[in-house]
């Protein structure tokens, strides 16, 4: 008697996620994907609808118009192409920063104490009880010319003038390290806590270095993890429109910054649904690699 309610709420609870899946990612996607094949115009909407009804003759005909003019308008236009390639590599050298400084901080939380571990996640989740916006306008005052990194290198001596930081896509890339470095720590330090001590201590009885069985035990148990935290800093950083708009000023060109230019300054939404369409299928391809290593691995 009780099967079938068994069967009931086990596809409810497959079927709620789904249904959230959607409800706020594939039907806002379908409506950008249409919108991206209608045609501009002055006027509110700024759009010709691509589906229209129009009567003749007493009857009625379903006319659709598919202009993937907006399309070719990215590849014909360099700077579509150096928006996204300059994503790009902003993105990868901040992953690849905030791992080189993550991996370190993960590693030595994870051989403190269990006690202590806590108060340091803490720690490490704290700037996220502060508004993203207040600290990335933080990182203004401290990299502008008259800041507080420059007056502490002058005042040490290091530099005789200060340095242009603010403005640069240096300092775009110290936004996206400090905002998502958490990101890379915390799945990082998931994965290294559940390693068992023994096999270290396996490997140096056997005649293994320390920085030979870090290289040979350690880094390749970790390898999930570092994935994991790669894909969590590099996917949302492509996109990212707050930091380069705050740090990077008008010569930083990202293509999430392009987006909001072409959506509200230019007022092409075709165009600009065209550019978040082509970005969107970009961060495809990572997830999907994501998704395999996943399996291969046999992530949790």
């Amino acid at each position: 008697m009780n099967e079938p309610r068994v069967g009931a709420g086990r596809v409810l609870l497959v079927a709620l996620p789904f249904a959230w899946l959607a409800a706020f990612f594939l039907f806002p996607f379908l409506i950008v994907l249409v919108l991206s094949f209608s045609e501009p115009t002055l006027g509110q909407p700024p759009f010709v609808p691509v589906l229209e009804w129009l009567e003749e003759a007493g009857e009625l005909y379903l006319v659709v118009r598919l202009r993937i003019q907006n399309y070719l308008a990215l590849f014909a236009d360099g700077l579509y192409l150096a928006a996204f390639a300059s994503s790009l590599r902003i993105a990868a050298t901040g992953t690849l920063i905030a791992l080189l400084i993550g991996f370190p901080i993960a590693l030595g939380m994870a051989r403190c104490p269990p006690r202590v571990r806590p108060f340091l996640l803490l720690a490490i989740m704290l700037p996220f009880w502060t508004s993203f916006l207040i600290r990335v306008y933080a990182w203004m005052g401290i990299l502008k010319d008259d800041g507080i990194l420059n007056g502490l290198l002058l005042a040490l001596g290091v530099i005789d003038r200060p340095l242009r930081i603010l403005d640069t896509e240096a300092a775009v890339v110290i936004g996206i390290v400090y905002s998502y470095l958490p990101f890379m720590i915390l799945p990082i330090f998931a994965n290294l806590e559940r390693h068992d001590p023994a096999l270290l201590e396996a490997a140096v009885d056997l005649g293994c270095r320390p920085l030979k069985a870090f290289w040979r035990i350690t880094v390749p148990l970790a390898r999930p993890g570092i994935l994991a935290g790669c894909f969590l800093v590099f996917i949302p950083a492509v996109g990212e429109f707050v930091i380069p708009d705050l740090l990077g000023g008008a010569d930083t060109l990202m293509i999430g910054r392009t987006l909001w230019l072409e959506f509200f300054v230019n007022r092409d939404w075709p165009l600009a649904s065209a550019v978040a369409i082509c970005m969107l299928l970009l961060l495809v391809v990572p997830i999907v690699l994501f998704q395999r290593f996943q399996t291969f691995l046999r992530l949790p």
